[in-house]
């Protein structure tokens, strides 16, 4: 007998034959014997300037977190009126740790039978409420049921012909390395949306060791193609990205991606968007990865007995920040500027992901076009402007901003948080992770030793002077 063997024949059936038939029958019942995607565009209006006009002033002088105006820019969104019924947050518990219990009241979170308990909160303003038409998915302790939640409104453009806008908030260190696979099929499929990592950077949240210290989800993130990622350090750039990311994939574009924007719990007072052109320059280097925030630092020296005057330093640098980094690479720009004459420009880098997708494309074009003039990366063109050496300081790890480093003008050293978490004030995680002030103004000072333009002198003083432990073991072996 035929079946007798180690293997059973292959059978086809003949055709014209029943079996045929009934075959090509259910398979076209099936759509075919390929898979398509049908789409009916339906596309959404832009969210109205009011909703994210508040966060270009900056806060005044209140000390703001990126993880607070994240909340404020989400209650916005929910009410404004062209978009605000397509909004799905959605958080896996942590939805007070974001502010986002603020939302209870006035969008309800979702319960196929509606509120069934009275909650222990019921006696506070902002506590627990179900409905059934309720807006908010809050999935109790489940990142990766969260993400099974954003991978489907993220599609529903396509499954439904309904466009959906999941904002997905958690933990940063709870995400890619938790629900990898998961994040993987939500770009290969096509998912929209946007995943914020919140709580985020190895020095940030202090107190409670490797469970928050996120120094690697950048690093995760840039393995999926079709993400976005962004780590933002002001209000105006979380507000800017997420409004052209509305726009890129739910206006005529209709980019299939989906964005990962990293959000800390640090406070500090947030800056204003430039006015005018400047803002407009601000805000096209931010989306595509890195703008200059502040020129040249200069200091008041004496002028021949005539009071002072405003004179720039003579040598020269430039210090690259990222998200929290920024207040560190602020402060090493004054020390610089007032005990080491360098003057210093300082940028910020939104997405150095971003940054290295175009570098690589641009490469790639020339590498394809031999006989037409050849491009030049963006991060290239934006930084031939820049001088002295280039440091660039992260809350995550150095490879992040390793990622440009081939195509930056000049010497580039990176600083970052390599190694496991720890449990300390920021004071001492920055000093421990060598991205504090000091640090910064060490390895600036060592870069314009390398280039000629310092002594190995002035170095071993500011080593000395800033109480830098030139034999602690590196924290990235630890």
């Amino acid at each position: 007998s035929a079946l007798e063997g180690p293997l059973p024949p292959y059978y086809r059936p003949e055709k014209g034959s029943e079996a045929y038939e009934y075959l090509l029958t259910r398979r076209r019942l099936l759509a075919g014997s390929l898979p398509s995607r049908v789409l009916h565009t339906k596309l959404l209006p832009s969210p109205e300037a009011a909703t994210f006009a508040e966060f270009m002033g900056g806060s005044g002088r209140q000390a703001v977190s990126t993880t607070m105006a994240y909340a404020r820019m989400l209650r916005n969104l929910v009410r404004d009126p062209g978009i605000g019924a397509r909004i799905v947050p959605i958080v896996p518990d942590e939805a007070r740790t974001f502010g986002l219990d603020a939302l209870f009241k006035e969008v309800k979170i979702y319960s196929s039978v509606g509120q069934l308990y009275e909650p222990v909160d019921a006696g506070l303003l902002l506590s627990y409420s179900e409905a059934e038409d309720g807006q908010i998915l809050e999935e109790g302790i489940t990142e990766a049921g969260s993400m099974a939640s954003f991978t489907a409104a993220g599609s529903s453009y396509a499954n439904w012909g309904e466009p959906m806008i999941p904002f997905f908030a958690y933990y940063s260190m709870f995400g890619f390395q938790r629900f990898g696979d998961l994040a993987w099929a939500a770009g290969d499929i096509g998912a929209r949306g946007f995943l914020l990592g919140a709580t985020a950077g190895r020095t940030t949240l202090t107190g409670e060791g490797l469970q928050h210290c996120d120094g690697h989800s950048h690093v995760l993130a840039s393995t999926i193609p079709s993400v976005r990622a962004y780590d933002p350090a002001f209000a105006y750039e979380v507000a800017t990205i997420i409004d052209d990311g509305i726009k890129r994939m739910y206006g005529e574009a209709q980019e299939n991606c989906y964005y990962y924007i990293t959000l800390y719990n640090e406070n500090y007072v947030m800056p204003a968007l430039p006015e005018g052109e400047d803002g407009e320059k601000a805000k096209e280097g931010l989306l595509r990865g890195i703008y200059r925030f502040a020129g040249p630092a200069e200091i008041e020296k004496p002028s021949s007995g005539r009071g002072s005057r405003s004179k720039p330093n003579p040598r020269r640098a430039t210090l690259v920040f990222s998200g929290t980094a920024w207040r560190a690479v602020m402060e090493a720009r004054r020390i610089l500027a007032e005990e080491w004459s360098v003057s210093a420009d300082a940028w910020s880098a939104t997405s150095y992901k971003s940054l290295r997708e175009d570098a690589l494309h641009t490469e790639r074009w020339n590498r394809l076009h031999p006989t037409e003039a050849a491009k030049v990366p963006y991060v290239t063109r934006a930084l031939a402007e820049a001088e002295g050496p280039v440091i660039a300081v992260t809350d995550f790890m150095k490879v992040i901003p390793d990622q440009i480093s081939r195509w930056v003008p000049g010497l580039f050293i990176p600083l970052g948080t390599d190694g496991f978490g720890r449990s300390d004030t920021r004071e001492a995680l920055r000093r421990y992770f060598e991205v504090d002030a000091a640090h910064i103004v060490v390895a600036t000072l060592s870069a314009l030793a390398a280039t000629g333009e310092a002594k190995a002198e002035e170095v071993a003083d500011a080593i000395s002077r800033y109480g830098v432990d030139a034999e602690a073991v590196d924290p990235a072996t630890k």
